[in-house]
């Protein structure tokens, strides 16, 4: 049992489980002042105002909380933190100038990643990725969902797709896996697409699934890379093995990926910087949640999306990070939200939202984590001593991240 109390701003509190947020409901953030929560195991138990609280309580373990702010944890829908080594001279390349296409073409980019991690056993690749886990944690993640992608062999998919699996059974963490095999064409592929797609719906799925190590399956459906056809076949095939579908769309042009993602009911559809009017349409009404990635945008020098015009046309916005070693080095997801403020012109209240309850959603986590609900997971961040939550995205170089809960447990690195 724990009892937080003393608690200055309890954010996110949401007395029913909401599917989502969307358009003018992602201004309002909901949260109690002079606050308590209690857990029991790793469950929200109930929480309220102090000097509502039950005597019972004050018998557990007791962290007091005055002046600093209690919320979720961060949910973090789109990273590819399972990777070997690292990208930083194609960080210098791009400051010189090259656009990411270039550096593609150049055999950088994926296909530079793809080459370090097949020559990268198991093993090292766990260890590789562990500190990135921790760190993320520290920061104030408590859900992570992780794509492949770095393989593009059958081999070398399913090793990345163990190490995610083992970093999902020996953290505490909440990860979610996806296979991206899809993500780039080989270099021994070049100019035979269609082979390539072939092994991808004909050899990896069916393997992927048959080790079931994958949640969900993505397509980088774009310019350059791979075409509504390619991603449509992709994901029909992919549904007979009872995975939904997460998209990388629109991140280079108007791609089509938004439109063939809702058709196939994608759980998500992610980056679309690229996004007018013809998408924002196929986008309402539908289960899919547009999902922001400013970082990459950042990091990049790319358009950032549309947010404004998306959530003023009623859509819901996920923010995520995109943690992966050539466009979005970083998971710190506290830092997303500043860029969300800043760039794409969103509100803290819009943020906060975006980061937890829609972005809980995005990874099929809406029903146990993403806000501060009686029965939810205990996955908690506990700031320093801050005047407010507006300050969590106007302080954006600082870590104010005090305490961390992960399924009701302190986690000891926090």
């Amino acid at each position: 049992m724990l009892l937080i109390k003393n608690i200055k701003q309890l954010l996110q509190v949401r007395q029913e489980r909401l599917k989502w947020l969307a358009g003018s409901e992602m201004a309002g953030l909901p949260f109690l002042e002079d606050a308590y929560l209690y857990i029991e195991g790793d469950k929200i138990v109930d929480f309220g105002v102090m000097e509502d609280i039950k005597p019972g309580y004050l018998k557990a373990e007791i962290i007091d909380a005055e002046d600093k702010l209690v919320m979720p944890s961060f949910c973090d829908s789109h990273t590819h933190l399972v990777y070997a080594g690292s990208r930083e001279m194609e960080y210098v390349d791009k400051i010189k100038g090259l656009s990411y296409e270039e550096i593609a073409k150049r055999g950088g980019g994926i296909l530079n990643s793809v080459k370090l991690l097949q020559d990268t056993s198991e093993d090292e690749l766990f260890r590789q990725s562990l500190p990135r886990i921790k760190e993320i944690i520290r920061m104030g993640t408590g859900a992570v969902e992780i794509k492949s992608g770095y393989g593009l062999t059958t081999k070398d998919e399913l090793k990345m797709l163990r190490v995610i699996k083992r970093l999902n059974q020996e953290t505490d963490l909440s990860i979610r896996s996806t296979f991206l095999g899809a993500h780039a064409v080989p270099a021994a592929f070049k100019n035979r697409r269609d082979d390539y797609v072939s092994i991808v719906i004909n050899e990896m799925i069916p393997a992927v699934a048959a080790e079931g190590l994958a949640d969900f399956v993505d397509v980088f459906c774009d310019r350059g890379f791979f075409t509504v056809e390619d991603t449509d076949k992709i994901l029909s095939a992919a549904a007979g093995y009872g995975l939904r579908p997460k998209i990388h769309a629109n991140e280079l042009d108007y791609s089509g990926g938004i439109q063939v993602g809702v058709k196939h009911d994608a759980l998500s559809v992610d980056h679309l910087e690229y996004t007018g009017e013809k998408e924002i349409d196929s986008l309402l009404g539908s289960e899919t949640m547009p999902t922001l990635l400013p970082g990459a945008s950042f990091f990049l020098g790319m358009v950032n999306p549309p947010a404004r015009k998306m959530i003023d046309a009623g859509l819901p916005i996920a923010l995520a990070s995109d943690f992966n070693p050539g466009s979005s080095p970083s998971g710190n997801m506290k830092m997303i939200m500043s860029f969300a403020c800043v760039d794409l012109r969103m509100t803290p209240e819009e943020a906060i939202n975006a980061v937890t309850i829609n972005t809980a959603y995005a990874m099929g986590l809406e029903k146990e984590m993403g806000s501060i609900s009686r029965g939810k997971t205990a996955s908690l961040i506990i700031t320093k001593k801050v005047p407010g939550y507006q300050f969590l995205p106007y302080a954006y170089g600082s870590d104010l991240v005090d305490t961390i809960i992960l399924n009701g447990k302190i986690n000891a690195e926090t």
